[in-house]
């Protein structure tokens, strides 16, 4: 696929930043383009593998069929290209700008320079929306089977998508005033633009799929379809249990994220404002980071983020071996434009937070913090005598989430497993009766691909329990 000698002619070439100075003053998007003849050499790396492992296990959740679409573009056969990728990929406009790349990890050309398989994956769509081949596929026939599917984020898009491409009339129920979960309000607008989320939702809305929104799905409403599948996600999010932790000024991190991106959309002050604050960012994953290129764009006096674990190697070591995803020190957007806004990396690795202090005020004023080590039980515990306190009037809380929020196990009277997940029969998607249960609601948090993969997977179970047998 490709080129055969393509890996050895061109080097790897990723879709570049803008300049860290410029994008961390603005929610523009993060990315310029490259040429579309240096995306062709790009997709030329793609080598003609005995086993890709990009859409294996180890790679793609998806099973993308990433040799020929990448084969197909270095020809310059872009319709035929786009027909591949969609084939399997529900979504790529979103797994395109937000996906890790798990297949890139598991890339045969890992150890030199992947394949920019995430950044061909991102043109291919982007250009299908340019060209118009991107259209409506309104099913010929309805089955008059009903779908209600509680939650619009990655899974449940995905499940109302294949369900609805089957000719089931499907309804989305969405407590946000907008579709998209935590693509609307979990990710930042400079790293997934909100027009391309409401764009995906009018194309779903052209297919024959409903959105009702501001609404919270009850028993009540579910029962009145055939089937029903809760993709509410793992909306229980972890908290530092720390004295003070209920300081105002203390928040959590998605509480945020919504706050600033309703501010971008709306032109009106965010709820939660970081301007002239000094801020705390406890997390060093995605969300952490998310915080991290916000504060800044808000006009924050300096960011620190705490991270729990020792910093990663800066290499690939023996006992991490291709094609697994490689433990190595990852330094994303945010914190590249806050270390050349503030001269260094804003992270302070094995630092965890010991209680926050309120000011004359009430409001969260310092946060004393200390560094961190590792039990012989593998707990990270906090090192006495190691203790400073920082001047923090917003504390950001981005340490993950616990399962599914309470709400939604209340209104449906779920059971649930020890990671707070919806407990199903024998590890499927079946709750119980006309209940299904798809992404980070059933699995437990996880990344946006792996929810999409799931939703799929649901959607095909649900097939099955409403016709019998499904060709899903």
């Amino acid at each position: 696929m490709g080129k055969q000698t393509g890996f050895l002619e061109y080097e790897r070439l990723e879709e570049p930043f803008r300049p860290e100075a410029e994008r961390s003053r603005d929610f523009e998007y993060l990315h310029t383009s490259l040429t579309n003849e240096q995306r062709a050499e790009q997709a030329a790396r793609c080598m003609n593998c005995g086993v890709p492992y990009c859409q294996s296990n180890y790679g793609c959740p998806l099973h993308n069929l990433i040799p020929e679409w990448n084969d197909l573009l270095y020809r310059g056969e872009i319709e035929q290209a786009i027909l591949r990728l969609t084939k399997t990929a529900s979504f790529p406009e979103f797994t395109g700008r937000v996906c890790p790349a798990l297949c890139e990890k598991a890339c045969m050309l890992a150890e030199r320079g992947s394949v920019t398989t995430r950044d061909d994956e991102l043109y291919l769509i982007e250009e299908g929306f340019r060209r118009g081949l991107v259209q409506p596929r309104i099913p010929s026939v309805r089955t008059g089977k009903r779908v209600a599917v509680v939650g619009s984020g990655p899974s449940g898009l995905a499940v109302a998508d294949l369900l609805n491409r089957r000719g089931h009339s499907v309804t989305v129920y969405e407590r946000n005033d907008r579709p998209g979960g935590l693509l609307q309000y979990g990710i930042p607008n400079m790293k997934l633009p909100k027009e391309i989320v409401a764009r995906r939702i009018r194309l779903m809305e052209a297919e024959g799929v409903s959105f009702v929104t501001n609404t919270a799905a009850t028993r009540e409403i579910v029962d009145n379809y055939d089937a029903a599948v809760l993709c509410g996600g793992a909306g229980k999010p972890r908290g530092l249990n720390v004295p003070g932790d209920d300081t105002p000024g203390v928040h959590f991190a998605v509480e945020y994220l919504t706050s600033a991106t309703k501010s971008v959309m709306s032109g009106e002050a965010p709820a939660i404002d970081a301007k002239g604050k000094h801020v705390i960012v406890v997390g060093g994953g995605d969300t952490g980071n998310d915080c991290v290129g916000t504060v800044l764009r808000q006009g924050c006096v300096d960011v620190t983020e705490l991270e729990l674990m020792p910093a990663a190697p800066t290499e690939r070591t023996p006992d991490n071996p291709w094609p697994e995803w490689p433990r190595t020190l990852r330094t994303d957007y945010g914190q590249l434009e806050a270390a050349e806004r503030q001269g260094s990396d804003p992270r302070l690795f094995l630092t965890t937070v010991k209680r926050c202090i309120p000011g004359p005020d009430g409001r969260l004023a310092q946060v004393e913090i200390a560094s961190v080590a590792r039990t012989p039980q593998g707990r990270f515990e906090p090192v006495e005598g190691t203790e400073r306190v920082l001047p923090c009037e917003l504390l950001l809380i981005a340490a993950g989430f616990l399962g599914c929020d309470a709400k939604n196990v209340e209104a449906f009277d779920l059971a649930l497993t020890p990671r707070g997940s919806a407990a199903t029969e024998n590890g499927s998607h079946h709750i119980g009766g006309k209940l299904f249960t798809a992404g980070d609601f059933r699995t437990g948090q996880s990344l946006v691909v792996r929810a999409i993969a799931d939703g799929k997977a649901a959607a095909k179970e649900v097939d099955e329990y409403l016709m019998g047998s499904s060709p899903l």
